[in-house]
C-alpha cells in the first residue's frame, strides 16, 4: 500500500468514525433527556441537553437554511481540497486537521438537515422519540443541532461597585457544544500553532 492509499483511507476511517461517534451521543442524548435537562458529571462538566439553530456554540446570526447550506458547500469544498491534496502530497498531521474540521461539520449538517425529518419534539419532561420520515417536528434542512457539553469551569459575581457589569454572575467556560464542534476546534486549532503558513500563505 503506498502512503497516498494510506492517507485516503485512513482520512475515510477517522472522518466517518468523527461523524459516528457525534451522531451516537447526539441520538442518546436526545432520546434519553428532555430539552434542557442537565447532567451534573462533575463540579465543572455537566451534560446539558440544548439545541440550537445557529453554527458552532450555539451562535445564531444567519438564516438557517443559509447556514445549512453554507455547511454543505463548505464540507464539499474541504473534501475536494483534502482529495486533490492527498494526490498531491500532504503530511499527516496536516490531513489530520483537514479530516477533523471537515467530519466536525458534516457531524452537524446531519442534524440540520435530518432531524426534523425524523425527531419528534414533545413538551418536557417528555424525550423525543423517532418517528416516521416527514412526521417530525420541522421540515428538511431546518433541523436544529444538538449540543450537549457544559463546562462551568469558573463561576464568581463581579463586584456591584464595577461600571456595566458590577453584580453580575460571569461563568467561563459557558457555550454548550457537541463532539462535531470539538472536533472542528481541535482542527482549527491544531491548523493555527502548527500549519499557519500553509493557511495563510
Amino acid at each position: 500500500m503506498t502512503c497516498k492509499q494510506a492517507q485516503a483511507l485512513v482520512s475515510i476511517a477517522l472522518g466517518l468514525g468523527i461523524v459516528c461517534i457525534d451522531q451516537a451521543i447526539k441520538v442518546a442524548v436526545k432520546t434519553s433527556m428532555y430539552l434542557h435537562q442537565s447532567i451534573r458529571v462533575t463540579d465543572w462538566f455537566h451534560i446539558l441537553f440544548t439545541e440550537n439553530d445557529g453554527m458552532a456554540f450555539g451562535m445564531e446570526v444567519l438564516p438557517k437554511w443559509f447556514l445549512t447550506s453554507f455547511r454543505i458547500a463548505a464540507v464539499l469544498l474541504l473534501v475536494w481540497y483534502i482529495c486533490r491534496s492527498v494526490r498531491r502530497g500532504i503530511g499527516w498531521g496536516y490531513l489530520v486537521c483537514l479530516v477533523l474540521i471537515t467530519a466536525g461539520a458534516a457531524g452537524n449538517i446531519f442534524d440540520c438537515l435530518f432531524y426534523g425529518m425524523i425527531f419528534n419534539n414533545p413538551p418536557a419532561p417528555a424525550v423525543a422519540e423517532l418517528v416516521h420520515w416527514g412526521t417530525g417536528y420541522g421540515q428538511l434542512m431546518l433541523g436544529r443541532v444538538v449540543d450537549m457539553f457544559y463546562f462551568p469551569l469558573v463561576e464568581w459575581d463581579w463586584p456591584s461597585d464595577l461600571p456595566v457589569i458590577g453584580g453580575e454572575h460571569f461563568i467561563f467556560f459557558s457555550p454548550i457544544f457537541n463532539f462535531a464542534d470539538a472536533s472542528i476546534s481541535c482542527g482549527v486549532i491544531a491548523l493555527l500553532l502548527f500549519y499557519n503558513q500553509k493557511v495563510f500563505r
